[in-house]
């Protein structure tokens, strides 16, 4: 009996997958817990067009994530931090911090993409990472500027 998972299934397969089971466990295990239902025609098209969709919304997304990524190349980001006189940073200056600054300029940055390879404690330029999308990375350049 073909059947269309609508959870993941342990040793079966993910959500939306059509597969093939016994008949009593696809009854009796997998529709009767709400797991999957009977892979009808129509039951095919529907998650067929849902597929379509949500690729369709996947790449809408990468391709703003990626007018980001550029305007991120184009725009440096300064952060002022209070610092003593040789230039040592009273802390660290963290990531909510650099997005903080990015939101000031318009960029809607979440803070955990942005990748600090170490604590940033001196004053001066960085150019960081920005992880927009698995295969989508930015680059920012970071001032660190002593605050007057």
């Amino acid at each position: 009996m073909k059947v269309i998972l609508l959870q993941d299934v342990k040793a079966q397969g993910k959500k939306g997958d059509v597969i093939d089971v016994n008949d009593g466990y696809a009854r009796n295990f997998l529709i009767a817990r709400g797991l999957a239902e009977e892979a009808t025609s129509k039951a095919i098209k529907d998650i067929n067009s849902r597929k379509q969709a949500e690729q369709f919304h996947l790449e809408q997304e990468k391709q703003r994530m990626r007018e980001i990524a550029e305007k991120l190349k184009s725009a440096p980001v300064t952060v002022r931090v209070k610092s003593g006189e040789t230039g040592k940073i009273f802390g660290s200056v963290t990531s909510k911090e650099i997005a903080d600054a990015l939101a000031e300029q318009g960029l809607d940055v979440d803070k955990k993409k942005i990748v600090l390879k170490e604590p940033i404690k001196l004053t001066g330029t960085y150019t960081l990472d920005v992880k927009m999308f698995p295969d989508i990375t930015g680059k920012i350049t970071l001032n660190v500027e002593t605050q007057k």
